[in-house]
């Protein structure tokens, strides 16, 4: 569901609609539920916060003045309850049985999810952290995933966006120490196994302390030779931890204003959580409505368990399952001659995908030069598309340039490419330029700073499959397109100009022997078979951003 059907929704929930608050309730559940979960990490307390953070969202639903705030006013109230409940547990003796008995989220994480390796690693390695990083890091990881943005952490957490970075980075050297434990613990020191012979077990920050003491001095445990990808990589990607089995959501209002209680107390219509629109539900379970207004969470039959298929540059989760990658299909021998398709067929055939980065003094191949009698664009000679939703129209025969511009300054995260939409024609992928790939390094003192960011700024992350951009892009279009800017994770902005072959020619040509960092390019094999470019389709969605990574057209 887009943001202006959400707005319609919110809408009519407040103006009584039960439907539209049976769809708010099922849409957003599962996000305040791994919130939740993630902060309090599975204590048995989670599904009572879920369920306050629930009902006094419903309860007062009718005070939100703006629509399109209301994630970031949800959020807001679960991390109230969270802190609520923090200030409880200070006040009332601990029951320590009923938080063993409760489900570890970690271990629901790496469970449901399927996580392996250094996913796995960082999910276990929040058990290590504090209440108060746990619950910042619960905000954080849906930020990386595209689900939040900086702006709604900060809000969420009651500070400014500059005080949130500085919170945030503290955080994430507290949880790289962390992944470090685990990462010793699989392992087979003989030091170490000495060192935890009197521990319980159960993660605290006075054995975090003594573990990471003994890494830093364990030739041993800190020998790290596998490389170790940042955090934010290995998060991008990782779905939302389904709704568990058994969960019961009572929305009964009880002894709420009468307005309140009107809108609360409908007869809820039985709905199957996992054929939910809302793209961010990662379940495979559905919701059994009772009486008395309650979700109850079962297991439909047959169903297997859920499957995510995740790297360590995989999308956003607000992408539906068909942009999730596909590895490229094994090469088969060449077909005889009288089994070639027409070239006709050949075109769409050949998707671009991940690619490695040419040696950067190799100059390219020869550009083909196609006709070009000139394109006309909406945005004129110099369109700058900066925000989501910001969209160009191209029309005629000739050259597009596609510039980048990549900020995780602003605001890292999950990156969601543009997509080309409504396509009229052909469209090929011709040439890649303007001194380097984004991935090439920006800094000569760090060499972790790329155009894609940098261990101290964060870092804007493609999803899984994705060719990684160069700073100038050119394509080759013989009739109609539209390009939009589809930002939500990391910021970044476009600027689409329409150019010509010897302005091309001329950009992919020049070495670094001529001050560039490498020469670029050539990706034209001058037939039907140049690649196209990803997330182009011939149709016009009502929201661009779900184009299928694979284009097929």
């Amino acid at each position: 569901m887009d943001t202006r059907q959400w707005r319609d929704t919110i809408a009519a929930a407040q103006d009584g609609d039960r439907r539209a608050l049976d769809e708010l309730v099922e849409g957003w559940l599962p996000l305040v539920y791994n919130i939740v979960g993630r902060a309090l990490n599975g204590h048995a307390d989670v599904d009572d916060v879920v369920q306050e953070t629930m009902l006094r969202a419903v309860g007062n639903l009718g005070s939100l003045r703006d629509p399109d705030s209301f994630r970031s006013w949800l959020v807001a109230i679960a991390m109230r309850q969270i802190r609520d409940r923090a200030r409880r547990r200070t006040s009332a003796p601990l029951d320590e049985s009923a938080a063993r008995e409760a489900a570890d989220f970690a271990e629901l994480t790496v469970l449901r999810l399927q996580l392996e390796g250094q996913r796995r690693e960082v999910a276990e390695a929040v058990r290590w952290l504090d209440d108060e990083d746990r619950q910042l890091l619960s905000l954080w990881w849906l930020e990386v995933a595209g689900e939040l943005t900086r702006r709604e952490l900060a809000a969420a957490v009651g500070i400014s966006r500059q005080h949130a970075a500085v919170r945030v980075q503290r955080m994430k050297e507290r949880l790289e120490t962390s992944r470090g434990i685990v990462r010793a613990l699989d392992g087979a020191c003989p030091d170490l196994r000495e060192l935890t012979a009197r521990w319980n077990g159960r993660p605290d920050s006075v054995w975090r302390k003594r573990l990471a003491r003994h890494i830093r001095g364990c030739g041993y445990c800190g020998d790290t030779r596998e490389s170790v990808v940042p955090a934010e990589r290995l998060l991008v990607g990782i779905a939302l931890v389904p709704v568990p089995v058994g969960f019961t959501l009572s929305l009964a209002l009880g002894s709420k204003t009468a307005a309140a209680a009107t809108v609360a107390s409908v007869s809820w219509s039985a709905k199957v959580l996992g054929a939910l629109t809302q793209p961010v539900v990662a379940a495979t379970a559905g919701a059994t409505i009772v009486a008395g207004g309650a979700y109850v969470v079962t297991q439909q039959p047959d169903t297997p368990a859920p499957r995510v298929a995740v790297s360590p540059t995989a999308a956003g989760t607000h992408r539906p399952p068909s942009l999730l990658a596909t590895p490229p299909p094994s090469p088969s021998p060449s077909p005889s001659p009288s089994v070639i398709p027409a070239k006709t067929l050949l075109y769409g055939s050949v998707v671009d995908t991940v690619d490695r980065a040419p040696d950067p003094d190799t100059p390219p191949a020869a550009l083909p030069h196609r006709p070009e009698t000139g394109i006309s664009s909406t945005g004129g000679a110099h369109a700058v598309l900066n925000h989501r939703g910001d969209a160009v129209t191209l029309t005629g025969e000739g050259y597009v340039l596609v510039r980048w511009q990549i900020s995780p300054q602003y605001r890292p995260g999950s990156l969601v490419p543009p997509s080309w939409t409504g396509l009229e024609g052909k469209l090929f992928h011709v040439a890649s330029g303007g001194g380097r790939r984004m991935d090439d390094p920006v800094s000569a003192t760090d060499s972790s700073a790329t155009g894609m960011g940098s261990s101290a700024t964060g870092y804007a992350v493609l999803p899984a499959g994705t060719q990684q951009m160069w700073q100038n892009e050119y394509f080759y279009l013989d009739g109609s397109v539209t390009v939009t800017v589809n930002e939500r994770g990391a910021d970044y902005g476009l600027s689409v100009f329409p150019t010509t072959w010897d302005a091309a020619e001329k950009d992919i040509t020049t070495g670094p022997a001529q001050g560039a960092e490498r020469y670029g390019l050539v990706r034209d094999t001058g037939q039907d078979d140049t690649p196209v470019p990803q997330y182009v389709t011939r149709s016009t969605p009502a929201d661009p951003a779900t184009v299928a990574q694979k284009s097929r057209v």
